[in-house]
């Protein structure tokens, strides 16, 4: 039971740390185009204040809020520890992580931000600890709609850049690829994480329970 409990909590921060460092690599390359989300949080952040890393934390617990209303359900404690979490990783990569200059390096540190953010996102789901509040999001409507996690994460991708792009956030191609091709890498990590976990655990981890 305790090396059960030690790989849940092992593949929960692991997965934070990886997405929220995957997170900022995209931050870093902004001009090609920052994930959805995120198009709104620096728009936030720009226009009034505060990190983006905090405007992530306030979005997540509007969400959980609204989540909690209609669901007449209380998140995990693993939903807020992620929340908390991935915003504060988020403005300290932020900060320790050098500007990018030029297109090849930007394009670089997009790419790798990219498959990071997607691989770190299926590792803590696998965990099942409770997601965070967006994750939770895109859970709901795949299995309330009967959505695989790729068709769900890109629907929600698309509807939240468009909101982020009329509030003024920076978008690109970037946003785009994110929006569509972030689905299906969360589904691919949540296969070998799920394969991963059974190797070290000898247990399965449903990921929507």
């Amino acid at each position: 039971m305790e090396r059960h409990i030690y790989w849940r909590s092992t593949f929960f921060l692991l997965g934070i740390v990886i997405l929220s460092f995957g997170i900022t690599l995209t931050i870093k390359a902004k001009s090609i185009g920052v994930g959805s989300w995120d198009v709104l949080h620096i728009g936030l952040a720009d226009t009034f204040g505060l990190t983006i890393g905090t405007w992530s934390i306030i979005i997540g617990l509007i969400i959980l809020a609204i989540d909690s209303l209609f669901m007449k359900r209380l998140p995990k404690i693993g939903t807020f520890l992620d929340m908390f979490l991935a915003g504060i990783f988020i403005d300290i990569f932020n900060a320790i992580l050098p500007p990018f200059t030029g297109f090849l390096p930007q394009l670089l540190s997009f790419c790798i931000g990219l498959l990071l953010l997607g691989f770190g996102c299926g590792m803590y789901i696998v965990a099942n600890l409770g997601v965070g509040p967006r994750d939770a999001l895109m859970l709901l409507l795949s299995h309330k709609l009967g959505w695989s996690v790729g068709q769900a994460r890109t629907t929600m991708e698309v509807l939240v850049a468009i909101i982020g792009f009329l509030l003024g956030g920076p978008i690109g191609v970037g946003t785009v690829i994110m929006s569509f091709g972030l689905g299906p890498i969360v589904q691919w990590a949540l296969k070998i994480n799920e394969k991963l976990f059974f190797a070290l655990t000898g247990k399965e981890s449903s990921a929507y329970n």
